[in-house]
């Protein structure tokens, strides 16, 4: 009897591993006749994902240029995996010779793609063009036009902040009119277009941009209710963002005296009201300050050293708010 259950358990085993071999031999196999092996990458290439491109189209850009064994195995990858609908047009340097998931790996890693520009929340117009032309980004003739219509025809304040992806030979204003199409988008998730009280949203969108440069998303919703409590009292705005953007001052600390008294329509220290646009390209926690600003009567808001920023209604504790600001700057606490 223990003769039979040995022979048994015998048996067994070798069956297992008759059917075992011819397994994995179809596994090793069939992946080495569609696709590479992992571990011997070979060297870069530039793969260009043009806005549009689908998935047979990079499968085969992708074959073509010895990145992948198989388009058809790469399809399947796609299939299989959420990622692939998320493949940004650019110029993308990835290696050759890769399994089919490590290159949608590579596609999707935004340090390979060298169409991709961060546009951050602040930059003004003249900074994204600026921004856009170090990429390579070809100038074109004709701008697009603004989504929220004004006197100045202006883009300023609707481009919104994003990374973008942009393919080789992008012109301007194809990539301004995503930039654009992206700001539509949140105009309409945000409610911006409803406005806020009496003021219109492109009035809205002025606010923000000023709260985006003067405040941080700590406080946005407490500077733009100081903007809309000078407002609403026919106060002067004297906000030094506003005379910054007029004289090409950003990023300056301090603001002279001389400085306050400049002819623009910018000069919120001689002009009451908003600025005739916005100053900047506000994110969406500014935009949503701006729609929801904080409850409070402030009339007066001071950042005394970095990361204290301070607001009262009351205009002598303002200036000792001053004195102590003046003195943290000739220290250098905003250095």
């Amino acid at each position: 009897m223990k003769l039979t259950k040995l022979t048994r358990r015998g048996t067994g085993l070798l069956v297992s591993c008759v059917f075992a071999i011819p397994v994995l031999a179809i596994l090793f196999f069939g992946r080495g006749s569609s696709d590479f092996p992992p571990g011997s990458p070979g060297p870069e290439v530039a793969i260009t994902i043009n806005s549009g491109d689908y998935g047979s189209a990079i499968a085969s850009n992708l074959a073509s240029h010895g990145v992948i064994k198989s388009a058809s195995t790469f399809l399947k990858v796609l299939s299989q995996d959420p990622r692939g609908n998320s493949i940004a047009p650019g110029s993308h340097r990835i290696e050759t010779h890769l399994p089919a998931v490590l290159a949608l790996s590579e596609l999707l890693d935004t340090k390979r793609n060298h169409g991709a520009i961060a546009v951050t929340e602040g930059l003004t117009y003249s900074d994204i063009v600026k921004l856009l032309k170090s990429a390579g980004i070809s100038s074109s003739s004709s701008t697009p036009k603004p989504f929220l219509a004004n006197p100045r025809t202006s883009l300023e304040g609707q481009l919104f902040p994003a990374t973008y992806f942009f393919a080789p030979g992008t012109s301007s204003n194809s990539a301004l009119s995503s930039m654009v199409a992206k700001f539509h988008d949140l105009a309409t998730s945000t409610g911006l277009l409803a406005g806020y009280e009496q003021y219109s949203p492109y009035e809205v969108l002025t606010v923000a941009s000023m709260a985006q440069i003067e405040g941080d998303p700590t406080n946005f919703q407490k500077v733009a209710r100081v903007i809309y409590n000078r407002l609403h009292m026919g106060m002067p705005l004297q906000l030094n963002s506003t005379v910054q953007y007029a004289a090409n001052l950003r990023g300056q600390i301090a603001l002279s005296r001389n400085a306050t008294r400049i002819n623009s329509p910018f000069n919120t220290y001689i002009h009451v009201g908003l600025p005739p646009t916005p100053i900047s390209n506000p994110g969406e926690a500014a935009i949503s300050a701006a729609l929801h600003p904080a409850d409070g009567n402030w009339l007066y808001f001071i950042t005394v050293k970095p990361h204290d920023t301070r607001f009262t209604n009351d205009y002598q504790t303002f200036q000792s708010w001053v004195t102590q600001y003046n003195n943290n700057l000739a220290n250098g606490a905003f250095k």
